[in-house]
Order: structure tokens, then C-alpha cells, then sequence
């Protein structure tokens, strides 16, 4: 920690001396809620997803005065396509202007929201958050015994024995279970793989404590080296940049008509009354993907 510190301070002090003395603006953006595509729903709006932030991104890094870009991560996880890509354009957009990118986690950066975490060169985080959860989890529920007891039959056909896989209406098959784990197993082997290519000789534990899925808090995850240090945004980037360091939270725009075709906006009220269903089972998820972390 203290070498660390030391390093900054050097980073500092090697800064161009009109660095120095001017004020220095942090783009910031912040990368919240949980992971998945952005749909045609307005309620759709507090996912996060590529298509989201990609703007916000491109506006952030194309500053030329900015010396380094701050992310501020707020995610329990979530979809691991859209969490890889969001890590995959960070570091493409890092790479071609040349920034450097400082994380800062919140509550969460867990599962998905690490690999999102994971884009950042350093990481920090509050000794109360929770980091980690490298891992993979497929839940759902099963209907089979209350369709029975309503006298209701399920009638399926399908061109293609597997296209039932995992109907949630049929018994478990232990050969769709099985299937799944073995596409579980492929996911995870990414994720595995680009931990150890961005925090490589930090890691402090073997893979077999680090990669089973288990969170820790951020104290602890500064100890595993999944972290590189405790501390909140502006004191981190005060001491990186210097007292008069400021930062420029770039928005989103998740706004209710952000990015919405006129005819979409013209008939919200008949998207609305069609999506309050989908918007109760995905609050039940958002809620049970947070819960897991006791958050």
C-alpha cells in the first residue's frame, strides 16, 4: 500500500509541470445497476448495457486535456455479453488515446460488474464493498407441479430434441443440466482468463479460492489483490493529480425518451400498460441478484 502511495506520488511529480500547476479535469462515468441489453421498453432504462454508456464513453476518452478517465462502479452483474463488451470498448477506447483508466466501486462490482472493474489499470474500492463473485449463475423457476394442480396441459413440439431444453413448465432433465453447466464452464473460462490477463502477478491466492465464485469485501480483496487499493474518488485522484484534480461526471442520458424514436414516444402510455408485467419480474430479479450480496 505504501509503495503504492509512493508510486502515485511519483506519477505526480513526472506530471508536465502546466499539469502541475492548472486544474486537471477527471472525465468520470458512472457504470450502475444491472447488466443487461438495452430493449425496446422504457423501463428498460436502469440496465446497464454497451448501448447505453457507448456515447458517454467516446465523449470521455476523445478528451485531449484529460490526463486519465474514472470509472465509478455500481453493478452486482448480470449478462456476460454485455459486461464483456463494456470491458472490451473501455480498453479499446484506453488503448487508442492513450488514457489511463482508474475504477472506483461503490456497493458492488461483482461477477459481470468486476469484469467491468477489470477494464480499469487500478482499482479501488471502500473497505464495506463487495468485489469478486468470478463465477457464473443460471436460475429460474419451475412450474411443472402447478400446471398440473390447475388441470392445465402442457402441449409442446419442436423440430430439433433440444429445442425444449429447460422448459421451466417440464420436470428437470439431468441431461439439460448437465448441457448448461458444460456452456457455464465455457463463460467462466473468459472470465478466468481475463482476470488473469489484467490483474496477473497482483493475485494473491491460488485459482482455486479466487475463480469459485465466492465475494469478499473490499478490505479482503485488497489483501487477494483484486483490488490495488481503499479510497474514494476524489481523494484518489487528488492524490494522483493534485489538490486542484476535478471531476466531469459524463451522463448517459438514460433519460425516459432518451434515445427513443417519435412514434416509440407518441405511444409510451400503450408501452407502458405492455411492459409493467416484464417490469415486475425484472425488478424481482435486479432485487435477487442484489440480495445475494446482502445489499
Amino acid at each position: 500500500m505504501i509503495t503504492h502511495i509512493l508510486d502515485h506520488r511519483l506519477v505526480r511529480w513526472l506530471l508536465p509541470a502546466r499539469l502541475r500547476a492548472a486544474r486537471v479535469v477527471i472525465p468520470v462515468i458512472r457504470l450502475s445497476g444491472v447488466i443487461a441489453a438495452e430493449s425496446a421498453s422504457p423501463l428498460s432504462r436502469n440496465n446497464l448495457s454497451l448501448s447505453v454508456i457507448a456515447e458517454a464513453l467516446e465523449k470521455a476518452f476523445s478528451d485531449k486535456k484529460a490526463p486519465a478517465i474514472a470509472l465509478i462502479i455500481n453493478s452486482p452483474g448480470g449478462s456476460p455479453v454485455q459486461s464483456h463488451m463494456i470491458y472490451k470498448r473501455i480498453r479499446a477506447l484506453a488503448v487508442e488515446h492513450g488514457k489511463a483508466v482508474i475504477g472506483f466501486v461503490e456497493d458492488a462490482a461483482a461477477s459481470g460488474g468486476y469484469m467491468i472493474a477489470c477494464a480499469a489499470d487500478d482499482i479501488y474500492a471502500d473497505p464495506s464493498s463487495v468485489v469478486g463473485s468470478i463465477g457464473v449463475i443460471s436460475a429460474g423457476f419451475g412450474f411443472s407441479e402447478a400446471i398440473s394442480r390447475l388441470g392445465i396441459e402442457r402441449r409442446v413440439v419442436t423440430a430439433g430434441s433440444r429445442k425444449g431444453m429447460l422448459d421451466p413448465f417440464s420436470a428437470v432433465n439431468a441431461d439439460d443440466v448437465e448441457r448448461l453447466k458444460r456452456l457455464q464452464a465455457r463463460v467462466h473460462d473468459v472470465f478466468v482468463s481475463l482476470v488473469r490477463a489484467r490483474r496477473g502477478a497482483k493475485l494473491m491466492e491460488s485459482e482455486t479460492d479466487l475463480f469459485t465464485g465466492e465475494f469478499w469485501s473490499g478490505a479482503q480483496a485488497l489483501e487477494l489483490g483484486l483490488i490495488d487499493g481503499l479510497g474514494d474518488i476524489r481523494a484518489v485522484l487528488r492524490e494522483r493529480f493534485g489538490d486542484k484534480a476535478k471531476i466531469a461526471l459524463i451522463s448517459s442520458e438514460r433519460g425516459f425518451f432518451s434515445r427513443r424514436s417519435p412514434a416509440i414516444a407518441a405511444n409510451i402510455s400503450t408501452r407502458l400498460a405492455e411492459a409493467m408485467l416484464d417490469r415486475v419480474i425484472a425488478r424481482l430479479d435486479e432485487r435477487s441478484l442484489w440480495a445475494r450480496f446482502g445489499l
